[in-house]
C-alpha cells in the first residue's frame, strides 16, 4: 500500500526566514529520497512551488490556514512547525517542535499560558512528534504533557550553500573583522562583543534584520565605547554575501541566550571556522567540543575565552579540518531521512 504524505512547506512564504530554510531543504532532500511505496504532497504558496522541482503540491488557501488541512488522501500530515495554522483535525499528524521561545519572549504570564495551552492541543493530538535538538525537547517536557506515541531528536542540516559566488558587502572595508548574525533582539545578546572589538583589534559585523529597538541600542553603546566605526550592523544580507562573510571573517561569535538549535554555528564552522559560543540553551549540543564557550558575559572573561580559543586555533594545523568533519553530521540528507524513517515508525503505529 503506498502512503501520501502531506508535508507542510507553507513557511516558504519567507524563503529566507530560519523556518523558510528549514521547508525549503527539508522538502528537496525528500523528494530526492526515492520511495516506491510513499508520495509526498506539499503545501505551499504558489509562487514558490518552483522550489519542488515540478513535484506535487498544494496550495495553500484561507480555509486551510483557518480549518486545518482536510483531504481523504492523506495517510499522515507533518506539521513543520508548532505555530502552524494548517493542523488537520482527522489526519494522523507528525508536529515538529523548534523551540518555547515565547516563554522568554513574552513578559506576561497570561500570554505564555495562552501559547503554551494552544501547543498543549496540538501536541495532545500528534500522533508523533519530533524536536530540533534535545536541549528543545528536554524544554517542552518541562511545560508539556506529551501523548504515549514515538517522539524523536532531528537535527537539522547545514543550510550554507558554497556553490554560490561569494560577494562582499560595499560596507566591509577592513579585512579583519568577528562575525555574528541574527536577528538584531536583546536575546541575540550582541552587545556583549563590543569589548572583543578593542581586545582582537578587529572591526565586529552583525548581519540580520536590525528594525528593533535594540539595534540602535547597540550602536549607542559603540559611540559611548569610542568604537562606532568598528560596529557595522549589516541589516539583512544575500545568500552570496552571507557566505563572503563567514568564508572572510576571523572568527564567528554568538553570544545567544536563546537558541533552539543555531544553524549559524554549522555554517561557520563547515568551513573550518573557529566559534565563540554563548554556554547557554542548544549551543554546547550543537557546537560540541570543538566550539569555545563563554560562562558569563562580564567583559573580561569574555576577551580572555576569546584570546585564548585564538590562540589555541592558530597553534593546531588540525583545527579547521576538526570544525568541518563535525559540521558534517549536520546536512539535510540525513535529516531527510531520518524524517522519513520517523513517518514509517508513526505509520505503523496508526495502521
Amino acid at each position: 500500500m503506498k502512503i501520501n504524505i502531506g508535508i507542510d512547506l507553507e513557511r516558504l512564504r519567507d524563503p529566507n526566514s530560519g523556518l523558510g530554510q528549514f521547508c525549503k531543504h527539508l522538502g528537496a532532500n525528500l523528494l530526492n529520497l526515492k520511495q516506491e511505496n510513499i508520495s509526498f504532497q506539499l503545501y505551499c504558496p504558489k509562487k514558490y512551488s518552483a522550489y519542488l522541482k515540478g513535484a506535487k503540491h498544494i496550495v495553500v488557501g484561507i480555509l486551510d490556514k483557518l480549518f486545518g488541512v482536510k483531504n481523504d488522501h492523506l495517510q499522515l500530515f507533518h506539521c513543520t512547525h508548532q505555530d502552524s495554522h494548517l493542523f488537520p483535525k482527522t489526519i494522523p499528524t507528525v508536529i515538529t517542535i523548534h523551540d518555547l521561545n515565547f516563554l522568554e519572549k513574552y513578559t506576561s504570564d497570561y500570554k505564555k499560558q495562552k501559547k503554551l495551552k494552544v501547543l498543549q492541543s496540538k501536541v495532545s493530538k500528534a500522533k508523533g512528534i519530533t524536536f530540533i535538538s534535545n536541549y528543545t525537547k528536554q524544554m517542552a517536557a518541562k511545560h508539556l504533557v506529551f501523548p504515549n506515541v514515538p517522539t524523536k531528536v532531528i537535527y537539522n542540516g547545514n543550510c550554507l550553500n558554497t556553490g554560490l559566488e561569494p560577494k562582499k558587502p560595499a560596507a566591509i572595508i577592513s579585512s579583519d573583522f568577528l562575525f555574528s548574525i541574527g536577528i538584531v533582539r536583546p536575546k541575540k545578546n550582541f552587545h556583549t562583543l563590543l569589548p572583543l572589538v578593542k581586545a582582537s583589534n578587529c572591526c565586529l559585523v552583525i548581519a540580520g534584520t536590525d528594525s528593533h529597538e535594540y539595534a540602535t541600542s547597540i550602536k549607542d553603546l559603540a559611540n559611548t565605547m569610542g568604537i562606532a566605526d568598528k560596529v557595522i550592523l549589516l541589516g539583512a544580507v544575500s545568500e552570496q554575501e552571507k557566505l563572503w562573510l563567514y568564508q572572510n571573517c576571523k572568527a564567528f561569535v554568538f553570544p545567544s541566550l536563546s537558541e533552539g538549535f543555531g544553524l549559524p554555528v554549522i555554517e561557520a564552522m563547515s568551513l573550518g571556522k573557529p566559534v565563540f559560543l554563548s554556554n547557554k540553551t542548544s549551543l554546547p549540543e550543537v557546537g560540541g567540543k570543538q566550539a569555545y564557550y563563554w560562562n558569563n558575559f562580564e567583559a573580561n572573561h569574555m576577551i580572555e575565552i576569546y584570546l585564548r580559543g585564538m590562540t589555541d586555533f592558530e597553534n593546531s594545523k588540525n583545527k579547521p579540518q576538526e570544525l568541518m568533519d563535525w559540521a558534517q553530521q549536520f546536512n539535510w540528507q540525513k535529516t531527510a531521512q531520518d524524517y522519513l524513517d520517523f513517518y514509517s515508525e508513526v505509520y505503523k503505529t496508526i495502521k
